[in-house]
């Protein structure tokens, strides 16, 4: 352990309220920034710690870098760290979201805001691409992770098979080949290096020892466990019980909860059952919508899956049961947020005494190998399903014989969409630019071509 005091509390809630302030970028970025200033700048963990952290939290359901976080802090300050760390987390994106959500409800049809995000569309594409690529250049190591994400591409788009269960399948397959030694399973979780340093376990704050307060207690899992299941449910059941399930306030607490616990992999691959649902089961906005609520939280800091806030607040606003449509789409907003977020303390203060206790666990390690495969798939859907509402006016769905197949309609073409969406591609691979400057740019181009009357 290094030769300097053990962070006091008041000094760990400023290292994240500058980690939340500064969270861009989506989750490699959020991870990436975590690193440099916990790892490399403050050690208050060393390198492999970090990863074990990472590697349990792209196993569960939820937003990993921000369940990251809770992990970090929970292991420096107990539970009080671990709440701060995750408030901090989402609090800066919450009130961003909730604030351009306001302006999108208010002025998203005049020309120059339906311009502005017109050319948020285009960068978002161009930044969910790059997002397969940076995921599959670390996941894909050999034949057998291609393999696995090519069927997890096929099997959602071409088949509509739900993500829960391409998850499912892709753990267990990753399980059986490390139980029988297949080379291709073993190693680590495909996330590649995180940062740069490499920062020793024992020569940080935290050492190499697990904390007392991190040891199992299964009477102390049990109570945290009833605590935030009240907390999460109680608010749901209210609702069900109150207005009925077909309230759209119950509707949006049913779904988010259910969301919390059935997707896996990361923001990304979470925003395609988001938007499947939300767009066309519920109705409560448009695909073109969901891209203008995206580029809303890649411009914001805090976790992509904010998103779902901006999908709740649409919602409400549009069904506002009597209500203002502006407080209906507020508490809706409000609403999403704390379902969403809710389960992610859960996952981490019930389960993370039990992973402490499997950090050299080699099968555990081939599962997420796996499942980071799978997830590269998905998120492959996610850029075609984003690419196709873009870049095309129409779309129309092949069914039949287990299809469940999107497919443009080539007539349909926007050459502006199409145009721009390439520029943010060249952008984000040729020159190296970095989320904001694509959005804002995109932003930019989207208002001259409203302007010159092209878009």
């Amino acid at each position: 352990m290094q030769d300097r005091d053990y962070p006091t509390l008041s000094e760990a809630i400023r290292i994240w309220a500058r980690i939340g302030l500064l969270s861009f970028g989506g989750p490699a970025g959020q991870i990436a920034l975590m690193h440099r200033i916990l790892v490399e700048e403050q050690r208050w963990l060393g390198e492999k710690r970090f990863l074990h952290a990472l590697n349990f939290c792209m196993l569960l359901p939820g937003p990993e870098a921000m369940q990251l976080a809770v992990y970090i802090g929970w292991l420096m300050h107990r539970t009080l760290g671990g709440l701060i760390a995750g408030v901090l987390f989402v609090l800066p994106g919450m009130v961003a979201i909730m604030g351009l959500s306001w302006i999108y409800a208010l002025y998203g049809d005049v020309g120059p805001i339906e311009a502005l995000f017109f050319g948020l569309k285009a960068a978002v594409l161009a930044i969910v691409v790059q997002a397969v690529i940076r995921i599959g250049s670390r996941a894909l190591k050999n034949t057998a992770m291609m393999g696995i994400a090519a069927a997890s591409f096929v099997a959602i788009f071409v088949f509509g098979v739900p993500f829960p269960l391409i998850i499912l399948a892709a753990g267990l397959i990753g399980f059986i080949g490390a139980r029988q030694g297949l080379p291709a399973f073993q190693g680590g979780g495909g996330h590649g290096k995180v940062g740069q340093a490499e920062v020793d376990d024992a020569d940080t704050l935290l050492g190499e020892e697990s904390p007392e307060h991190t040891q199992v207690n299964r009477g102390w899992a049990f109570r945290i466990s009833a605590v935030f299941l009240i907390f999460w449910l109680a608010p749901v059941a209210l609702l069900f019980a109150l207005f009925g399930p077909a309230n759209v306030f119950a509707q949006i607490a049913g779904f988010f909860s259910v969301m919390a616990v059935v997707t896996f992999g990361g923001a990304y691959a979470v925003l395609a059952y988001v938007a499947q649902e939300a767009v066309q089961n519920f109705g409560w906005l448009a695909p073109g919508e969901m891209l203008d609520g995206l580029g809303m939280a890649e411009t914001t800091p805090g976790p992509l899956i904010m998103v779902t806030q901006f999908v709740g607040f649409m919602g409400a606003f549009r069904d506002a049961n009597g209500l203002s449509p502006l407080v209906a789409g507020t508490l809706g907003g409000l609403l999403t947020t704390w379902v969403t977020f809710m389960p992610c303390f859960l996952w981490i203060f019930l389960g993370a005494p039990f992973i402490e206790r499997l950090r050299d666990n080699q099968v555990l390690s081939a599962a997420l190998t796996a499942i980071t495969a799978a997830v590269v798939g998905v998120i492959l859907n996610l850029a075609v399903w984003f690419g196709l509402h873009v870049i095309f006016a129409e779309v129309r769905t092949i069914g039949g014989f287990g299809l469940d197949l999107d497919v443009p309609v080539f007539t349909s073409i926007n050459p502006a969409a199409a145009a721009l969406a390439l520029a943010a591609i060249v952008a984000v691979f040729r020159f190296k630019l970095g989320p904001v400057k694509v959005l804002a740019g995109c932003a930019i181009a989207g208002l001259a071509l409203h302007v010159a009357g092209l878009a």
